[in-house]
């Protein structure tokens, strides 16, 4: 079992059953090295708030509120964490609402290794392949180079159509400086256009991002500091 690929991923587990939770989490403890647990909706979502993890495992059917409100919940702020089902038993209704949410899995418990690791590999190695499309510049802001959406402080910023196209050139060229001519040509084309028009783009966009991302290089352009 290689578990290398599985470190700095966060897991999240959801269980109201305390002995079930505290069995699962052994298990899970064994193969991530951040992982956290809740009892119930309202905890979990806090800690999804706070933590950010981009696995959630959860029950169905607990007390108040289900797993199905927990995942809802999720999906209305994350659309790219990856979630889990588990019950006792497979309903139909559940399943449905399930589907809806994206699921990698909807699993049948207790937890069985050799049914539960395939899908947990499948959701690192989803995790690792979105990561290379994100750029990120602290933990919580990024710019999702496959969208061309910026987030900042997870976050959606809306940006302006010149603006998207010079952050895209700078966190494709994230590795070196993005001369100044290399950008005029790439978002002006042919089109004359004055020093000015630059710093006035770089001056707007350096306002949606965080503080001291774009740097600028005297006498040669711009280059992106990254996370």
């Amino acid at each position: 079992m290689n578990i290398n690929k599985f470190k700095n991923i966060k897991l999240l587990y959801v269980e109201d059953e305390e002995n079930l939770r505290k069995y699962a989490m052994t298990y899970f403890n064994r193969i991530f090295d951040m992982t956290y647990e809740a009892s119930n909706v309202s905890e979990a979502f806090q800690i999804f708030k706070e933590k950010k993890p981009q696995i959630v495992i959860t029950d169905i059917k607990m007390e108040e509120l289900s797993g199905i409100d927990l995942l809802k919940k999720i999906r209305k702020v994350d659309e790219d964490c990856q979630l889990i089902v588990l019950s006792a038993f497979l309903d139909t209704k559940y399943l449905l609402d399930a589907i809806e949410l994206n699921l990698v899995k909807y699993l049948t418990k207790p937890i069985d290794h050799e049914e539960i690791y395939p899908v947990l590999e499948q959701c690192v190695n989803k995790i690792l392949l979105n990561s290379k499309k994100k750029v990120f510049f602290d933990q919580d802001s990024y710019f999702d180079l496959d969208k061309k959406e910026l987030f900042n402080e997870s976050n959606f910023v809306k940006l302006a159509k010149n603006e998207v196209e010079l952050l895209d050139l700078l966190c494709t060229n994230k590795s070196r400086t993005t001369k100044y001519q290399e950008i005029q040509n790439h978002i002006w084309y042919d089109s004359f256009v004055s020093d000015n028009a630059l710093r006035v783009l770089v001056k707007k966009l350096r306002k949606k991002l965080p503080e001291n991302t774009l740097e600028n290089i005297p006498k040669i352009g711009y280059k992106i500091k990254c996370f």
